[in-house]
Order: structure tokens, then C-alpha cells, then sequence
């Protein structure tokens, strides 16, 4: 077993060695800004890091297809946050608060107000939806509340996956109102 996993790493180190620059260049083409660079860097260290915490069976064969999928995953991701931050920093500093321009949400709502809002939104879930969100909250993984509450890995995958949409749509609209 430990074999394997020298093997593995030392199969990453050598794609690493011999193709960063070039994946560098894949995922810098696929980002806009200033940053472009920094970005990159960072999102191509974590492909690698990915890799290595990964638990399945990696090759030589293999490896190329996976690296490039896990950069294409990251760089959506990257993305989506963009989106998401550019929204929601619009709105924001286009929003005359009292006759005052606001430089970040956490000016408009206290910490207190937003864990208000996401207690009630956790309280309209179901016992079991409610039991995984606030064990996955505490830091625990899937794998491990499947295990703490005695049920399948795929339904705390489902009631997480539910629960999460519930309560993201929940704050989503009590931030608007």
C-alpha cells in the first residue's frame, strides 16, 4: 500500500516537473485580469495538491486526462466565485445606504444578523436535513456523518446537497428584503 502511494507521488512529481509551465499556460489562457498570473499559479497548485489527496488508483496513462479535468473544474469554479463577488460588490457599492457608499457587505449586516438568518433558515429543514447541515457546519465530511448518524453515504450526500440549496435560497432572500 505505501508503495503505491510513493509511486503515485512519484508519478505526480515527474508530470509536475515536466508540464507545470505548460497546464500554467492552459489555465492563464482560460482568465482575464491583472491577476491572470497569480491566479494561474494558484489554481494550478491546486490541481497538484488535489492529486495528491486524491485515493484513487493514478497512472501515467491516466494522469494527463485528470489533470486537466481537475484544472478545467477549478477554473469554472474561479469563475462562479468571480461572478458571484462582481454581483454582489455592484450592488453593494451602487446601493446608498443613508446617503453613504458601502465599501463590503460586512458593513451592512453584523455577524450577529447573518448567523440570525442562516438559524432560521437551518429551522425550516427537515430533522435529518437539519442533523447533516449542522455536523457539516462543525467540520465533519460526508463520509463521516454517513457513519456518525448510521445512514448511506449517498442520502447525507442528498440531505447535505438539499439542505445547502435550502438554506442558500433562504438567506438569499431575507439578504434581499
Amino acid at each position: 500500500m505505501e508503495q503505491n502511494i510513493e509511486s503515485k507521488h512519484s508519478i505526480i512529481a515527474e508530470y509536475y516537473t515536466e508540464c507545470y509551465v505548460e497546464l500554467k499556460g492552459f489555465v492563464a489562457s482560460r482568465l482575464l485580469g491583472d491577476e491572470k498570473a497569480e491566479q494561474a499559479e494558484d489554481i494550478v497548485q491546486n490541481v497538484f495538491v488535489r492529486l495528491l489527496k486524491m485515493d484513487c488508483m493514478i497512472t501515467r496513462i491516466t494522469l494527463p486526462c485528470l489533470v486537466y479535468t481537475i484544472a478545467r473544474n477549478l477554473i469554472l469554479d474561479y469563475w462562479r466565485h468571480r461572478h458571484c463577488l462582481e454581483k454582489y460588490e455592484y450592488v453593494v457599492r451602487n446601493t446608498d445606504w443613508q446617503n453613504r457608499y458601502v465599501d463590503d457587505v460586512a458593513t451592512i449586516y453584523s455577524a450577529h444578523e447573518i448567523q440570525a438568518k442562516l438559524e432560521n433558515g437551518i429551522a425550516q429543514l427537515s430533522e435529518k436535513q437539519s442533523s447533516v447541515y449542522r455536523l457539516n457546519l462543525e467540520g465533519m465530511t460526508v463520509k463521516d456523518i454517513a457513519l456518525h448518524l448510521n445512514i448511506k453515504y449517498k442520502c447525507a450526500e442528498h440531505y447535505l446537497g438539499n439542505a445547502r440549496k435550502s438554506v442558500r435560497r433562504y438567506v438569499k432572500e431575507e439578504m434581499a428584503s
